[in-house]
């Protein structure tokens, strides 16, 4: 990601709120959308960028902008809606016009949007006002190499300069929004998975030709001025983390590539209201989390960070146009091949009700199986989603100096008999295999190995044989099915909820000191908000509040590094019931090797209940053997999850009928550090 240089005063905000209050009668809302796929000089060609100011430009129409507000500046070819056009070629010279146009116009109370997706990078500090030595820099389509005669990356957008750009509106009394899908971070993990399939929006300054050290590198200079005034930043992943973009589908078309960040936050601002800047980026965490660990994690800053997103968005149904056999959404809607839309003849869906199946599956298009009595033009919702996909794996790769003896050969017999697995072929992988030393990890879909540190990847113990490897994958289908099943379950990729609508869930952490297997008295505890560092022996508090009049059936699973799945709640035979009003508080203790990183979850499920009706119980969910066996006595809701959750359930042995149940799902990623480092 790439942050501007700058910091905000804590002590200001306060009176910068006040001061500048909004006058909602007169705002405007006006947006700078900047998409760059293709670079003229640079051979860093991306595709998702191209896709995204599409995502981009229909929220901010959503929320209230006026066509004529909003400028594109992206390759002519773009997709847009049909009120939109691109102004001019992303160029260093267009978007520097086009902040400056934006400073111009603006006035109090406005909401000024800028978006930037496209490769980052990095490059000496000059000026000494750098505390980390290095300017960040956006790369537009016009970017060259290192120039020494102006002591620059020709083009480049500095984090410096933009500052002034973004400071100049402000001074307008406008409030500011910049959400920049791109990345300088040069952390040293190197993605092994090949680039057709997914691709990091970063270029080594080494690719440019950047120098280490330039005339004044190292000298202290003056810090930037912070920006002063109503703004905040979202970036699309941490200061030592990469950004990504991947294909929704087949990997060969580019209309299916996006950002990962842009993708999970667009569908969230364009449909919600009431959601706060930290409580949307949140939403398009866990959004970002739904098919396994995340390889970056969104961050954000600003003042505005806990005030409402600007404007109202138009509330919809999840409900889709249909043109004969065709349904105008798809894989970014949750609509897979093998899913069961109603289609109604008038958008209040009312009248006979046709269901069909998807025969197949576009980024926002899809086909529908010949139904009779399929009406010309209509309307459809999601009747029931499809049964998760097979998980794909990516083709092996042999890290330098790997010595795996038979694994290979292991991997490649035990792939092809598992239930559950498939080769990603034209897609993307869910997981690369890379053999690493003398054993086998599994990297996620970015293909970094190791990306929170050494041994931080799921792997063999070394000299592990068949047994175990066989006994690896299982639990590593097991997990991708039960992730895919829960997604289907909570409505597709762009489902989430309003924050205290229905359920309220917050956790908090208490830091226990640990040494030599033994725990230390615990600390204070504290609450949490988004991601959460924790080691061995720490504490995890779970309150779970049920604001509806609508009971909630509450189960909580733990899903650890490794690909097991814990049951934490309910336990035997204690009520899982939460009506109105009620509160439940869930402890989870933390009992990793306490040398070893990696990435965790917790993963909360809310079940409405009827009055009188059977409990919801999902805790089968962790065990194979119960799921099976109570699969066919469970409620109709754990019925499908206990089916849809088995990699030996296919369409063809598999039987329900009705609409599925409504499932809410709230996510924690938990991130394992080593005692005394978090």
């Amino acid at each position: 990601m790439m942050h501007i240089a700058f910091h905000w005063p804590r002590h200001l905000a306060a009176a910068t709120l006040i001061s500048l209050t909004p006058l909602a009668a007169l705002a405007e809302v006006r947006g700078l959308i900047v998409g760059v796929s293709d670079y003229e000089f640079l051979n860093a060609d991306l595709r998702g960028p191209a896709n995204d100011v599409g995502l981009v430009s229909d929220m901010l129409l959503a929320r209230g902008a006026a066509p004529d507000a909003i400028t594109v500046l992206a390759a002519p070819d773009v997709r847009l809606d049909q009120r939109l056009s691109v102004a001019a070629a992303p160029t260093r010279a267009a978007i520097v016009e086009g902040l400056t146009t934006l400073a111009e116009a603006a006035g109090p109370g406005d909401t000024v949007v800028f978006y930037f997706s496209g490769h980052g990078s990095q490059m000496p500090d000059a000026s000494g006002d750098e505390a980390g030595g290095y300017d960040e820099i956006l790369l537009p389509a016009d970017a060259k190499n290192w120039k020494g005669a102006i002591g620059a990356v020709e083009n480049a957008l500095v984090d410096d300069e933009l500052a002034v750009l973004m400071q100049a509106i402000l001074d307008t009394g406008a409030e500011l929004v910049a959400i920049l899908d791109a990345c300088h971070s040069a952390t040293g993990f190197r993605a092994l998975v090949d680039p057709r399939v997914s691709a990091a929006r970063y270029i080594d300054p080494v690719a440019l030709g950047v120098p280490d050290a330039v005339e004044g590198d190292g000298e202290p200079g003056q810090l930037a001025p912070p920006l002063e005034g109503r703004f905040v930043f979202l970036y699309s992943s941490q200061s030592d983390q990469r950004s990504f973009e991947y294909p929704v589908g087949d990997k060969a078309l580019d209309e299916n590539w996006y950002g990962d960040f842009t993708r999970a936050l667009m569908p969230v601002l364009t449909v919600a209201n009431g959601l706060s800047w930290a409580q949307a980026l949140m939403a398009a965490v866990d959004g970002m989390a739904k098919d396994g660990p995340a390889a970056q994690t969104p961050d954000a800053e600003g003042p505005l960070l806990d005030r409402a997103v600007f404007g109202a968005a138009v509330e919809v149904a999840p409900v889709w146009r249909t043109e004969g056999g065709t349904l105008k959404a798809g894989l970014l809607n949750g609509v897979e091949p093998g899913a069961q839309v109603a289609v109604f003849p008038d958008a209040a869906a009312e009248g006979a009700t046709v269901i069909a199946e998807v025969a197949e599956s576009k980024a926002a298009t899809a086909v529908l199986a010949r139904t009779p009595g399929l009406p010309s033009e209509g309307y459809a919702r999601l009747h029931r989603p499809a049964l998760p996909p097979p998980l794909k794996l990516g083709a092996p790769v042999v890290a330098d100096g790997a010595t795996p003896g038979e694994l290979p050969a292991l991997l490649a017999t035990l792939a092809e008999g598992l239930d559950g697995i498939a080769d990603a072929d034209g897609e993307a992988p869910d997981l690369v295999p890379v053999f690493t030393g003398t054993t086998l990890a599994l990297a996620g879909r970015d293909g970094v190995l190791d990306g929170l540190g050494a041994g931080s990847s799921p792997r063999l113990a070394p000299g592990a044989g068949a047994a175990e490897l066989t006994a690896f994958l299982d639990r590593a289908v097991r997990t991708h099915r039960l992730r895919r099943a829960l997604k289907a379950a909570e409505g597709g990729a762009t489902a989430f909820a309003l924050p205290g609508a229905g359920l309220t869930v917050e956790l908090s952490h208490v830091d226990v000191p640990g040494r030599d297997g033994a725990c230390g008295e615990p600390g204070a505890e504290v609450p949490v908000r988004g991601e959460v560092r924790a080691s061995a022996c720490d504490q995890l508090w779970l309150e779970v509040t049920n604001n509806s009049k609508t009971a909630r059936d509450i189960t909580v699973l733990y899903i650890d590094r490794d690909f097991g799945v814990t049951a934490i709640f309910p336990d035997g035979a204690l009520s899982n019931r939460l009506n109105f009003g009620e509160t439940q508080e869930i402890g989870v203790l933390i009992t990793n090797r306490p040398d070893v990183p990696g990435q965790e979850e917790i993963v909360v499920l809310a079940a409405p209940a009827a009055q009188g009706a059977t409990r919801t119980v999902l805790t089968a969910l962790a065990d194979p053997a119960q799921m099976r066996a109570m699969a066919s006595e469970a409620p109709a809701l754990g019925e499908w999850l206990f089916a849809a959750a088995d990699p030996e359930t296919t369409i063809r042995n598999f039987s329900f009928g009705g609409a599925l149940p409504s499932l809410e799902v709230t996510r924690f990623r938990i991130t394992l550090a080593p005692a005394g480092t978090h």
